[in-house]
C-alpha cells in the first residue's frame, strides 16, 4: 500500500507557506525528492547556528585571532615632525622680513 504524501505546512527550504495538497512548494519548487524528506524537516540536520552563537569566537576561529588596528610606523611620525618644524621655520622667517 502506497503511503499518502502530505506536504509540510511551511516549506523547510524557503520558509514559505505550502498549500495543503501541493506536490511542490510554489515558491522554490522543493518537493519530497529535493527537500521534504523526513530528515529535511528536522532543524538539527541543517547545521544552523544556535541562539547562543558567539560572533567574536567565530571570527577568531575563522580568521585567527582578534583584528589588529593599523599603526603608523615611527618613521612617518619623524617625517611629520620634521615637516612641521620646517614649515614653522619658514613662516617665522618670512614674517620677520
Amino acid at each position: 500500500m502506497a503511503r499518502k504524501f502530505h506536504p509540510p505546512e511551511i516549506c523547510p527550504v524557503c520558509d514559505e507557506e505550502v498549500p495543503r495538497n501541493a506536490k511542490a512548494c510554489p515558491e522554490c519548487g522543493a518537493d519530497e525528492q529535493t527537500g521534504w524528506k523526513a530528515g529535511a524537516l528536522e532543524a538539527s540536520s541543517l547545521d544552523l547556528p544556535d541562539d547562543d552563537f558567539d560572533y567574536d569566537k567565530f571570527i577568531e576561529e575563522e580568521f585567527g585571532g582578534a583584528s589588529r588596528k593599523p599603526t603608523v610606523p615611527w618613521l612617518w611620525w619623524v617625517v611629520a615632525v620634521v615637516v612641521f618644524i620646517a614649515l614653522a621655520m619658514l613662516i617665522l622667517r618670512g614674517g620677520m622680513m
